[in-house]
């Protein structure tokens, strides 16, 4: 006869996770949409499975951490090494409140805790792992949960200029893993995945989110045992934690929606922008970018970049990004990385008249730096050949090398550069690049960046920091911990930022995701595309621009000014709203809700990417509006439809009135338009 378990319930918004022990280290025995009050014990009782021919006697529970030697037979959540000796721990349950939970293996001297915590939507779950003496660990997840008995997988890949690719596994016997082994987030493999039921889309039926915190690489395991139970595991990259007396693993988050994704979407998005993101000034508004790189290279002319300032002030941009190019004698990317120094020959004066020139314009001013990066040509990397992480025949990327961020003497040293920049100069904002890959992914590297960004954020705390790798490569909540921005892609094109921003858009609120108008021939994928498309596309994120503008023709100009004027007007309360990616039945329409947080106004963007296959577009379908409320819709910018857009529907008039429940269950009628087009509209609750 077992004994009676003990048992934990946690409540969020929209979830509820149920624990269970009989002494040893718990297990979820229910994760997913809320429950009401009701008997823990006999929900735990359901955890109990039948025994048959060609089973063990009894099946282990699948633990929050289990490990080897509990005869589970699946994937340990611990596997770790003493003396080449591998650990097989026999966890006892100490304590544990409902949030909390101790276990310890005397024996082998290893504490084991488990911590929960409530935010919003959001369950926050994370493992630590003490040694009284110095263990070797392989693998170490965070708390381990089951996963749904139906439907699939959706998570990401991806690659420079077309990160965010959702792709879908079916789960299946055996184990599905998913490695980001280079040293950060990374393009490839985003730490984030949905687990989806049957039916599951944006706007209904009931999803899982997870999303792992970490910006240093991980693995997610999800297991399909022979007897039919499900297990998912997150954890630092394999390898990674290596020797010591602690291991940690980074927070993991948890969300369900029984709304489709976009519920997860938004309980990620809201749970970054309100909780781990620390905001400098936090009332200020969120400023138009302007970034110099692809207008300008490497090619820091003083004269050039006032005239440029003026013509992006002219346009309504709100800050200058100084980007790559001028510090040592960088002329290109085979040098100077580490000597954060200000070159004379580009800057005889320093960078005080550039930032006196955009005070004068009401501009801000931001700089570029890559901390972690060091060209093998340059005075750092004479002077210190031994603070460069990895093999010294090691493959470059990017002409550069990495500095060993593990190593405080590194971290002083960037300290003091930094520091003296912003100490010297008015600066309100970093953009924190990180364009190669590690040679070696280490749990210690991303540590020693985070203690870096930490230490400056303490030294600077009105500058800003955005979080770029070659774009989108290293964007997590880890990392936002300690930025206020991600760069999304290195991407500019309008067609390839539609797709990204709304995949991102499950994990990633608006006040952070930036997002440019770039130049009129992209200089990432050749294409041409319409002023107005590019510069709607712009403005669903965080806006800015990023090509020349000397480029532009009077007619051009004028589109930026009034859709970065209508994005500024809008600014204050898109900042605060959820997105939510609509379920467009015509497949060559990307679109989403924002939603204003109060319910009483939104705006629709409504991207289409290619030419459709029938010829009017599909009614529209909106979200998340009170079903017998009445809202008027306004056609923003009717005024956009081509010629061969022949006829009046009711939106190419004017606003239209219409209930909540129509426009959920019917939708909108939009007008015909060309591919590569945005049509945006306004709807407010009367």
């Amino acid at each position: 006869m077992n004994p009676r378990p003990r048992t934990w319930r946690i409540d969020a918004a929209g979830q509820t996770l149920v624990l269970a022990s009989e002494g040893d280290t718990p297990a979820a025995v229910y994760w997913g949409p809320s429950l009401p009050e009701c008997d823990l014990a006999a929900v735990a009782a359901q955890a109990q499975t039948d025994v048959t021919g060609g089973m063990m006697d009894r099946l282990p529970p699948i633990s929050l951490c289990p490990v080897e030697g509990d005869s589970l037979h699946a994937q340990p959540a611990l596997v770790a090494y003493r003396a080449g000796q591998m650990l097989r721990p026999q966890f006892e349950l100490i304590t544990g409140d409902g949030l909390s939970f101790a276990m310890r293996d005397e024996a082998l001297g290893l504490s084991l805790s488990v911590n929960f915590e409530v935010i919003g939507g959001v369950i926050q779950a994370q493992s630590t792992l003490q040694a009284d003496e110095p263990i070797v660990v392989h693998h170490f997840a965070a708390p381990v949960l089951p996963g749904p008995q139906s439907g699939e997988i959706q998570h990401f890949s991806g690659r420079w200029i077309g990160e965010f690719q959702m792709q879908s596994n079916p789960w299946r016997p055996g184990v599905f893993q998913r490695e980001s082994r280079s040293g950060r987030s990374g393009h490839e493999h985003p730490p984030l995945a949905f687990f989806c039921e049957e039916g599951c889309t944006n706007t209904q039926g009931t999803a899982f989110g997870m999303h792992y915190g970490w910006p240093g690489g991980h693995v997610m395991l999800a297991e399909e045992l022979p007897d039919g139970r499900r297990q998912i595991q997150w954890g630092h990259a394999t390898g990674t934690q290596v020797q010591g007396t602690r291991f940690e693993t980074a927070p993991l988050l948890l969300s369900v929606s029984v709304g489709g994704l976009n519920g997860c979407g938004v309980s990620f998005q809201r749970h970054i922008r309100d909780h781990t993101v620390t905001w400098p000034k936090p009332d200020a508004p969120r400023p138009v970018h302007y970034n110099c790189w692809e207008a300008i290279y490497f090619d820091h002319d003083l004269e050039t970049l006032k005239d440029i300032a003026d013509r992006a002030a002219d346009l309504g941009a709100e800050r200058f990004v100084l980007d790559d190019g001028w510090f040592g004698t960088r002329d290109d990317d085979t040098s100077s990385l580490g000597d954060w120094e200000i070159d004379p020959r580009k800057w005889p004066d320093g960078l005080a008249p550039i930032i006196e020139h955009l005070a004068s314009l009401g501009m801000v001013f931001g700089l570029w730096f890559e901390p972690e990066m060091v060209n093998v040509n340059s005075n750092l990397a004479r002077a210190h050949p031994e603070w460069i992480l990895g093999r010294v025949d090691q493959i470059e990327g990017r002409q550069q090398r990495v500095l060993d961020m593990a190593r405080a003497e590194v971290r002083d040293y960037l300290f003091d550069k930094i520091s003296a920049v912003l100490s010297t100069h008015d600066i309100d904002y970093i953009k924190w690049d990180h364009n190669r890959l590690l040679p070696v992914p280490d749990a210690a590297q991303a540590n020693g960046t985070l203690e870096l960004m930490h230490r400056l954020r303490k030294a600077h705390p009105q500058v800003e920091i955005e979080s770029c790798a070659s774009g989108g490569g290293r964007i997590d909540s880890g990392i936002m911990t300690h930025t206020q921005r991600v760069w999304l892609s290195d991407s500019n094109d309008a067609l390839e930022r539609l797709r990204i921003q709304h995949e991102a858009a499950l994990l990633l609120p608006l006040a952070v995701t930036g997002s440019h108008v770039g130049p009129r021939r992209c200089h990432t994928s050749g294409r041409v595309m319409d002023i107005r498309f590019r510069a709607w596309v712009a403005a669903q994120r965080h806006m800015g621009f990023e090509m020349d503008p000397r480029e532009l023709t009077q007619d051009e100009a004028q589109v930026l000014r009034d859709v970065t004027t209508w994005w500024k007007d809008n600014r204050s309360w898109m900042c605060r709203a959820d997105i939510l990616r609509l379920d467009s039945h015509d497949p060559s329409v990307l679109a989403e809700q924002q939603l204003a947080e109060d319910g009483s106004r939104f705006v629709v963007f409504s991207g289409k990417a290619t030419s459709g296959t029938q010829i009017l577009p599909r009614p529209l379908r909106l979200t998340g509006l009170t079903p017998d409320a009445t809202y008027r819709i306004t056609l923003k910018n009717r005024g956009d439809a081509p010629g061969l857009s022949r006829a009046t529907p009711a939106l190419k008039e004017g606003p239209v009135e219409l209930n909540g429940e129509f426009l959920m269950r019917h939708g909108l009628t939009l007008p015909w338009s060309f591919p590569e087009a945005m049509w945006v509209l306004e709807g407010e609750l009367l």
